[in-house]
């Protein structure tokens, strides 16, 4: 799967994220995906990550993407982790 389709659905799906896509292993279906979002805020990761996995649910479903490794962050965390 193209990680430019992989970012582009979850900016569909999720209006304002930022995504970062990288391919963990050359195969194309096993990737790690950071997306950093306003609509994260006040909601717990669980919540967050079920977000981007309904966003990605057909490629999951059909083995095409198999392998998410997902961090998701608020723009204010995103922020805090980076100084």
């Amino acid at each position: 799967m193209d990680p430019t389709l992989i970012a582009s659905m979850i900016k569909k799906a999720i209006a304002d994220a930022e995504v970062q896509v990288t391919d963990l292993t050359g195969t194309r279906n096993h990737y790690s995906v950071v997306v950093i979002s306003r609509e994260f805020e006040g909601k717990l990761p669980i919540k967050q990550h079920r977000m981007v996995n309904a966003a990605l649910a057909a490629p999951l479903a059909t083995g095409e993407l198999h392998a998410l490794q997902l961090a998701t962050y608020s723009p204010a965390q995103w922020n805090a982790i980076q100084k």
